[in-house]
């Protein structure tokens, strides 16, 4: 399964140190939301990151930061619904429906379908599908390998979502809070979360 991590939308210090141990510890890609942040504040924290790693972040915001710094693509949502004018890259995109998901799965590399459990980082951002909506979207084949889940993931519902048979997960609060951890701490969480994903 692919995993993904959703960036802290607010900064915080140490954060590019963050991004590369999340790499290194088997991350697949970063995808950079800071709904936010001016485009000199994204510039400044993507200075702060090595090209090899430029080369799996995906940006939610600026698009035009792609092409300067090696960026994997561009991330479509509510805030930029539409691909720049040229742009030939990797795309995916948020999908809050499972009729969402049926429309545009196949036109990009792939897409969000949230929140799939409570959200960890976000009071009252409550699941949006209960397990009978999930069974029938998986053995439909709306939910796929192009699907990747997010809300609320965390290492005991990795299984689950492997059995309804998503492509990858995006994590977002479990994965930021693991940042508060003094840094020694971190890997051993990281590496269990790796192996479960990987997992043949």
């Amino acid at each position: 399964m692919l995993w993904i991590v959703v960036t802290s939308p607010t900064f915080f210090i140490g954060e590019a140190s963050f991004l590369h141990r999340l790499l290194a510890c088997g991350v697949d890609f970063i995808h950079l939301r800071k709904p936010d942040a001016t485009v000199d504040e994204c510039s400044e924290l993507l200075n702060q990151i090595e090209n090899d790693d430029c080369k799996r972040i995906i940006v939610h915001d600026f698009f035009e930061l792609v092409k300067p710094y090696n960026l994997h693509g561009i991330h479509l949502n509510s805030r930029h619904k539409d691909i720049p004018s040229g742009y030939h890259g990797h795309i995916s995109r948020s999908c809050h429906s499972l009729e969402e998901v049926s429309r545009y799965k196949e036109s990009f590399d792939y897409v969000f379908l949230s929140p799939i459990f409570d959200s960890v980082s976000k009071k009252g951002y409550s699941s949006a599908f209960d397990d009978k909506t999930l069974k029938a979207a998986s053995e439909n084949c709306i939910i796929d390998d192009k699907v990747i889940a997010l809300g609320g993931v965390t290492l005991d519902k990795i299984d689950y979502l492997r059995n309804m048979k998503f492509g990858g997960v995006a994590m977002l609060g479990c994965i930021n809070n693991l940042a508060a951890l003094p840094e020694e701490e971190q890997p051993e969480m990281l590496k269990m979360i790796n192996k479960k994903l990987k997992k043949a």
